[in-house]
């Protein structure tokens, strides 16, 4: 496998993770309708987002851009779901989980540091 293929997948784990571990958060931190709301909602809200905000021309996406977003706002948006999902693990306990995912992140980023400048130029 191709560092760039391994990078993709390795972000596809941590978008998952993210979402996983909001989802986690939500559904240990509340009961009833608020459970629901947290546990469920709130990821699909943040894949929602995720699929549907995107720079024009990603070369890390499919290059489609549902609504059209700058680089920075792109970024901004990846951060949030990203730092969101490792706020969640390390809310719920699960601090192994969050240092791990966090390690994984940085390892992403320094792997894809011509995204970063291309995601800040746009």
């Amino acid at each position: 496998m191709k560092l760039k293929e391994f990078n993709l997948a390795l972000r596809f784990f941590l978008e998952i993770g993210a979402l996983v571990g909001v989802g986690y958060w939500g559904w240990q931190s509340y009961e009833g309708w608020l459970q629901y709301l947290t546990g469920i909602g709130l990821p699909l809200l943040m894949m929602s987002l995720w699929g549907t905000f995107a720079v024009p021309g990603d070369p890390s996406r499919s290059g489609n851009a549902p609504i059209p977003i700058s680089g920075k706002l792109r970024l901004a948006l990846e951060l949030a779901v990203f730092g969101f999902g490792l706020w969640a693990f390390y809310k719920s306990g699960q601090n192994k989980i969050a240092l791990a995912m966090a390690a994984l992140l940085v390892l992403h980023h320094l792997l894809y540091l011509d995204r970063l400048r291309w995601l800040w130029k746009q």
